[in-house]
Formats: C-alpha cells, sequence, structure tokens
C-alpha cells in the first residue's frame, strides 16, 4: 500500500546545524527505504514564506502569497512510501528526524482507476 507522510514542523525550530543533520539523516533513510524497494519520493519544500495559494470563487481565481494557517506547524515535506501495512509506516514514520520536534501525518495514497487512452 502507498502511503504519504507529510512533515509538518515550526519552520523557526531547527538551527541551521540541526536542519543540516536532519536532511542527512532523512536521506539515510530514504536511501535504506530504496534498496528494500519501499521508497517512491521525498523532498523537503522551501519556507512557507515562498509559497503561494490559488483558489477559484465564483469562477474567479484569487492568488495569494503563503498558506497563512492559523497553526504554528508548516507542511515542510514529504516522503511517498510502498510498504505493506500501516504499522510499517508508522514504524518509518517514527524514525524520521522531523518526527520529534514536529507532526508526521500518514495518509493512505488513494488508486486511480485507469484513465481510458
Amino acid at each position: 500500500m502507498k502511503y504519504m507522510l507529510l512533515i509538518y514542523s515550526s519552520e523557526d525550530c531547527w538551527t541551521e546545524d540541526e536542519r543540516k543533520k536532519c536532511m542527512l539523516e532523512s536521506m539515510g533513510i530514504a536511501s535504506e527505504l530504496e534498496k528494500q524497494g519501499k521508497w517512491i519520493a521525498s523532498s523537503p519544500l522551501h519556507s512557507v514564506t515562498t509559497a503561494t495559494s490559488v483558489r477559484v470563487r465564483d469562477a474567479k481565481r484569487q492568488i495569494t502569497d503563503g498558506p497563512f494557517a492559523e497553526t504554528t506547524e508548516q507542511l515542510g515535506g514529504y516522503y511517498i512510501i510502498d510498504v505493506d501495512n500501516l504499522d510499517e509506516a508508522i514504524a518509518i514514520a517514527e524514525r524520521l528526524p522531523p518526527a520529534k520536534k514536529g507532526t508526521v501525518e500518514i495518509r493512505p495514497i488513494e488508486a486511480l482507476p485507469e484513465v481510458p487512452s
């Protein structure tokens, strides 16, 4: 089953040194999962200050800077994994360095029906 691990934390909870160590450890986990055939993709995201949000209301496009959600934790990265079950996804999520300072949300990826050609 495919899962997306959504990584949230406060952007100011990491020192630059901690962020670098987090990236190196996370890349090591991704490499290990890839060798096991369980890694599909992962990436950190730029700061929320670089985000652009698009909404369409009454057929009119609204573009704003940032998500500006009323939360202290922001989406900072993701993993897409292919594992046997939720327990295995949880075991991977708890190894990720951001789980120690923020939250790793685990969501099953819904399979789409094949699109006719």
